[in-house]
């Protein structure tokens, strides 16, 4: 899978780094997401993951995870037709800010809250949701069922 990471707080490390990808390949063996997927990765502080949520889904706060999936149709869109293209996921955009305040609040490691974060953006990207209770239940197990057998265990 390509991943394609900005991370404008400059503040997430190699090995961080590595720990996502290694994750997100996993979760994608996981859920059969060819291989050739792409996704892109925005780290970003809580006043710029405000503004994202702000205009998109007018909630005036700080979040920690946004996804835009790119493989949904609105309404009235036509399906691309020709050539096979690569399959471009979306993009998440997560707070540093937040990783630091949940890993806290949760008790749990940065790196447990960021792979949790990571991979619920990942989900998102390929169709999981949680907009009701049978669909969060689905999610949510999901998540800790990947989480757990990649070696990110809740503590």
């Amino acid at each position: 899978m390509q991943i394609d990471f900005h991370d404008e707080t400059n503040s997430i490390v190699h090995d961080q780094i590595d720990m996502i990808e290694r994750l997100i390949t996993f979760a994608g063996t996981e859920e059969k997401v060819a291989s050739e997927a792409e996704i892109s990765i925005n780290f970003v502080d809580n006043n710029e993951i405000q503004i994202i949520n702000r205009n998109y889904r007018q909630i005036d706060k700080p979040t920690d995870v946004i996804s835009f999936a790119l493989l949904e149709r609105g309404e009235g869109e036509v399906e691309i037709i020709g050539e096979e293209l690569p399959v471009v996921l979306g993009d998440i955009v997560i707070s540093v800010d937040k990783i630091k305040e949940q890993a806290e609040e949760y008790q749990h490691s940065f790196q447990r809250e960021l792979g949790f974060l990571v991979l619920h953006g990942f989900l998102h990207l390929i169709g999981y949701d949680h907009m009701n209770e049978e669909d969060e239940k689905k999610m949510f197990t999901r998540q800790e069922e990947i989480l757990d057998a990649f070696g990110l265990p809740r503590q």
